[in-house]
């Protein structure tokens, strides 16, 4: 066997797509089979990857370093986290914030039991924006932080929409209120609730005799997703669809507004503009899983956040060479 790290993938939307991209770019890395509820005869992956049902993926415990869950958040990997926990290190990238520390207790359980690493909630938002928020407060802790998302598409939000009944297609885009963020940027620190800092527009095309009234109402008044949110629905047909909402850019901002000394104003904000949100997730759960096996190796266990994790474990140079080249 080949001495680069075994990755499996499983899942194989438009997350599982991007986490074969990026193990392809990855030098110490290698994909060692997907694994789909679909037919895996009817799957293309990458040549010379093996396909597998997912009910065959314990067969391949010994095989495989490291699992990628790909999955979604709304029903998936509630189910799929702790499952795949007690086989295999893994990483995901669980984005229903509300609902983090219950899937940690769960998730830490099942891997502590099994002795293996589980990595949980990276990827952007949450991951690089959590680190981020948490740099930022111990370093400015009297101030205020702002999160804002978008413009873009969010694969979370778009798949809990996508599993509403009557839906047949759709994609979430989350907008910032730019007066918001320039308010922020000036030095300002409002109280602002969820409503006053984005709106949720979704992009809906419904199956043929479905009750859009009743999907509508469903949509908005989801909890975690979009109750909190001034929503806006469109019904669209897949003709549209396909034209104008296919592409999956997003990005986003955290900025945290402070004073240090006697009152000195300091603005620190870090930001994102992303051409393809499943791919930048994609390579972020790659860098995290090369730190899921690390950890393994070292005898640790139990679920990990990106708040647990030192950023060397994230990277394939030697320590040295991270000294030289990048401090």
């Amino acid at each position: 066997m080949s001495d680069k790290i075994q990755i499996g993938i499983v899942g194989y939307g438009n997350l599982g797509r991007g986490v074969a991209a990026a193990i392809g770019r990855a030098p110490d890395m290698e994909l060692a089979a997907l694994f789909t509820r679909r037919n895996p005869a009817d799957l293309s992956g990458p040549e010379g990857v093996a396909v597998r049902h997912v009910s065959e993926a314990e067969a391949y415990r010994d095989r495989i370093d490291v699992m990628i869950l790909c999955g979604g958040s709304a029903t998936d990997l509630p189910e799929q986290g702790p499952q795949f926990a007690r086989l295999f290190n893994t990483v995901d990238s669980f984005d229903t914030h509300a609902k983090i520390p219950e899937y940690f207790e769960q998730v830490d359980a099942a891997a502590k039991a099994a002795g293996r690493v589980a990595v949980i909630s990276t990827g952007w938002d949450p991951g690089l924006f959590s680190l981020n928020r948490l740099i930022m407060e111990a370093i400015l802790p009297e101030g205020k932080e702002y999160t804002f998302w978008g413009k873009g598409v969010s694969q979370g939000h778009s798949d809990a929409v996508r599993r509403v009944e009557g839906v047949k297609h759709a994609v979430q885009y989350t907008i910032p209120v730019e007066a918001a963020i320039e308010r922020i940027r000036a030095g300002e620190t409002p109280e602002l609730g969820t409503r006053d800092k984005h709106i949720r527009e979704c992009f809906v095309v419904a199956h043929e005799g479905a009750d859009k009234a009743k999907i509508e109402r469903d949509i908005v008044t989801m909890p975690h997703y979009f109750a909190d949110y001034h929503t806006i629905v469109h019904f669209i047909d897949e003709e549209e669809f396909r034209a104008n909402h296919s592409e999956m850019p997003h990005g986003g901002f955290v900025i945290r507004s402070g004073v240090t000394g006697r009152g000195t104003k300091q603005i620190v904000e870090f930001s994102l503009k992303l051409g393809s949100n499943p791919e930048f997730t994609a390579s972020v759960l790659v860098a995290y899983a090369r730190a899921a096996h690390r950890l393994a190796r070292e005898g640790a266990s139990g679920a990990k956040t990106v708040f647990d994790i030192a950023p060397a474990y994230l990277s394939p140079r030697s320590p040295a060479e991270m000294r030289k080249e990048l401090l």
